[in-house]
């Protein structure tokens, strides 16, 4: 039943049968993330050193109502190019599907088309999470019930730091979902290494990641890891900037009535603008480590299996 929704790339499911390494990129960044050519280039530049890294990239999105795992050159730059493109969670997905629609997918959409094609490893920017003032709009990313119930690993650069950090962590811990620092102690704040919250776990090598996720999984303990790889601190932005341009961007969601799917692309793009792109610039590069990170910690836990 499943085959005639889903799509896999026949490279990516070679590599999967096979057991060899393999890292789910989500496409979200593409369609609302950045400009075009920009995020195209961007995208193909991930899947770049995702190989080089040793591993297989597949990127994923829905394409005229079709689940596909390992987009092609050509249907990444469809997406790059293509308005209207439907930011895509778990609840949207058999809408999507229905009505034959193209959709980018989210860091919860993207774990689950992995996981129904095999794959266990994703990189992508930052997670969603508690959003600042959850406790009167209950604004809560999905992504985050995601983790708690996909078994897949997302390294990522903490979450993305328009957020509320410590009611993030508070909702993974409750729901069990493991927050580990990759060489660091501290919960990276996606434009800054550092966030003033611990993490629960410091790892420091991919070889000692791979075996912590092989014994979750073998102990039938679902649900994902947060992997929190902080940006290269040459990329880091200064936490005055940074948090100052947050602050204004979210004074004036407030005032607009911005909420829900909404607010991150509105407070992102809005960050990029007072930044004067400083802030676009950080997210590429954090990404790019990511994907060189989770292609590592992929090439590992295909080692053990």
């Amino acid at each position: 039943m499943l085959e005639q929704y889903l799509e896999i790339n026949p490279e990516v499911k070679k590599a999967v049968e096979e057991g060899r390494p393999v890292v789910a990129l989500e496409s979200t960044i593409i369609s609302h993330g950045m400009p075009y050519p920009q995020n195209v280039q961007t995208a193909i530049r991930v899947e770049e050193i995702v190989r080089e890294n040793g591993a297989v990239p597949a990127t994923i999105a829905i394409l005229k109502g079709k689940l596909k795992v390992g987009l092609t050159e050509d249907e990444i730059e469809y997406l790059g190019k293509t308005k209207g493109v439907v930011k895509t969670s778990r609840r949207d997905i058999p809408f999507i599907v229905a009505k034959g629609l193209d959709g980018a997918t989210t860091v919860a959409s993207t774990m689950i088309l992995a996981s129904m094609a095999g794959i266990k490893i994703f990189a992508t920017g930052g997670i969603g999470g508690v959003h600042r003032g959850a406790q009167e709009t209950f604004d809560i990313s999905a992504d985050l019930e995601e983790l708690a119930n996909t078994n897949v690993a997302v390294v990522c650069a903490g979450a993305k730091s328009i957020l509320d950090l410590g009611l993030t962590l508070e909702y993974l811990e409750t729901h069990g979902v493991p927050v580990v620092g990759f060489g660091t102690d501290e919960l990276p704040a996606f434009y800054t290494s550092k966030s003033g919250f611990g993490v629960d776990y410091r790892v420091d090598t991919p070889v000692q990641l791979a075996a912590a996720l092989k014994a979750k999984w073998d102990l039938n303990l679902k649900g994902g890891v947060v992997i929190a790889n902080p940006i290269p601190k040459e990329f880091e932005m200064d936490p005055a900037v940074i948090n100052n341009a947050i602050e204004t961007a979210l004074r004036e969601a407030e005032e607009k009535g911005i909420r829900g799917k909404e607010s991150t692309p509105f407070l992102l793009a809005k960050v990029k603008e007072l930044t004067e792109g400083a802030s676009l610039d950080s997210n590429i590069q954090l990404v790019f480590n990511n994907a060189k990170v989770a292609a590592q910690i992929a090439t590992e836990l295909s080692r053990l299996a």
